[in-house]
């Protein structure tokens, strides 16, 4: 399937009318015609009933409607990568593990949209440290949001904040009763995320009880943090997630601090060395604003 496919059939369906589509797209009927034969042959459905007047079939419907948002899409990018590449528009990538969210980053997020100063096309997405610093290495992203220390001689790393943890526990829980400590939670099933790749936050909560030489019981892997609140609720296990985490008020999980000084979990702010792109410097000092960094 070509994207002259969906451009032809796109106005075939605000027609509905061969001739009239032709003409618009500036070519004769016939040629028009095998184009959407083809695109039906390889779809193996019929997009059209071709009768007087023509009409859409409902996999055409369905077709149309759905092409429409892709060329759209489409239309878009190209847009943006125009203007980025005439250097109207600056394009940022920004990777972040999913617990970031829950810190300073989404305040980041709306002032980079606001474009006061600086007009950004920006690129979210979720991925772990690991995968981070795979995609800053590869140019696919700028900077990425963590909580992994990552020993990488073309990146650099800078703690943002030291967030504190807490247990997330399943409702009607004994340890609710709280604070607790890790020597508390070590003889619990735990409920660890996110599973792949490794390492990850996972395994720094493993780091923990292993430096009061404890280990503990992994009740059950998952990838995503809302899935483990999830299992702890329905009483799988527990697990301890960063404090700002608490703002997910759930009536089948509760939360307590523990008391262990070291049982935080670290923000980490992920870049390539040397980069002094002008979407970074400008992410850069933003994040230094909101820290009250700046000089």
């Amino acid at each position: 399937m070509e994207l002259r496919h969906l451009r032809y059939f796109q106005v075939l369906g605000e027609t509905l009318n061969f001739t009239r589509a032709a003409e618009r797209l500036h070519i004769a009927q016939p040629p028009l015609s095998r184009q959407i034969q083809q695109l039906e042959d390889e779809l193996g459905v019929m997009l059209l009933e071709r009768g007087r007047p023509l009409r859409l079939t409902e996999a055409g419907r369905f077709f149309y409607e759905h092409s429409s948002a892709l060329l759209e899409q489409l239309g878009k990018v190209c847009d943006n990568t125009r203007r980025i590449g005439l250097g109207e528009k600056t394009w940022l990538g920004i990777g972040f593990a999913p617990s970031t969210l829950y810190g300073v980053l989404p305040e980041l997020i709306r002032r980079l949209r606001s474009g006061d100063t600086l007009e950004l096309e920006l690129g979210l997405s979720e991925m772990t440290t690991l995968q981070q610093v795979q995609a800053l290495k590869a140019g696919r992203i700028d900077i990425g949001f963590g909580r992994i220390r990552i020993d990488d001689p073309a990146i650099e790393q800078r703690v943002l904040t030291e967030d504190r943890l807490v247990a997330a526990l399943p409702a009607g829980h004994p340890l609710l009763a709280g604070p607790v400590s890790l020597k508390d939670l070590a003889s619990e099933p735990f409920v660890l995320y996110p599973g792949n790749p490794r390492p990850s936050y996972a395994d720094h909560v493993i780091a923990l009880f292993d430096a009061h030489g404890m280990a503990i019981k992994v009740a059950q892997w998952t990838n995503e943090l809302q899935t483990a609140i999830g299992l702890v609720a329905a009483g799988i296990g527990v697990t301890l997630v960063p404090a700002s985490v608490q703002v997910l008020h759930r009536a089948d999980i509760g939360y307590t601090p523990l008391l262990d000084a070291n049982a935080t979990s670290p923000i980490i702010l992920s870049r390539r060395i040397g980069d002094m792109s002008p979407g970074l410097v400008h992410c850069l000092r933003i994040m230094d604003g909101l820290l009250g960094l700046e000089e």
